[in-house]
């Protein structure tokens, strides 16, 4: 029931909608900040060039797709892209994912931005979400914790391209009622559960 293609969602503060070409000078303010991306599997991109090839590759072929949840984060007041958030490997993981500009970092808008992506799965039936987080950004598990994700376990996984070993925490919502959580990174690498407070 949740096949659907990024449908545009408003909240008080943001628009999210999908990407487009008039968004790259906003994309490369994002993509091209080293601390921004320091969390992130890829390098900083730096020139418009970079961000065009990775909007063409990367972003507007998921709109090609019968179900796609892939969002540029816009402000209501001036329409400015300054983030994104996305739900990939839809029928896997499910995994929830997110950036946004630092200059907006503390004020709440990837938890509005969140809860809006999630209170729309929720109306169409989607089974559940999942999301990780590197044990040294836990900003971000706040933010996967104030939508009602809970902890499941941490896994290491060596992240690429970067090739660096990273620990990552693994949070998971069930929107649909059913009690599951998404084993496949615990099959896959060394993984533990931390005991969290």
């Amino acid at each position: 029931m949740y096949y659907e293609n990024t449908p545009t969602l408003e909240t008080e503060r943001l628009i999210l909608r999908k990407f487009t070409d008039d968004d790259i000078s906003d994309m490369l303010l994002l993509y091209s900040d080293e601390e921004v991306n320091k969390f992130l599997p890829w390098f900083p991109m730096k020139t418009k060039t970079d961000i065009t090839k990775y909007l063409h590759r990367n972003i507007l072929p998921l709109y090609e797709k019968d179900i796609s949840y892939t969002y540029a984060i816009s402000l209501k007041a001036n329409k400015q892209v300054i983030g994104y958030i996305h739900v990939n490997d839809i029928g896997g993981s499910n995994d929830m994912g997110y950036a946004l500009r630092k200059e907006f970092w503390h004020k709440g808008i990837t938890t509005e931005a969140c809860a809006a992506i999630t209170d729309r799965l929720r109306k169409v039936d989607f089974p559940f979400i999942t999301a990780t987080h590197d044990i040294n950004n836990p900003h971000s598990g706040e933010v996967m914790k104030k939508i009602g994700m809970t902890y499941r376990y941490s896994y290491q996984e060596q992240w690429m391209p970067k090739d660096i070993w990273v620990t990552f925490r693994m949070y998971q919502l069930n929107l649909d009622g059913v009690e599951r959580t998404y084993t496949k990174y615990q099959e896959k690498y060394h993984s533990f559960v931390e005991p969290l407070i």
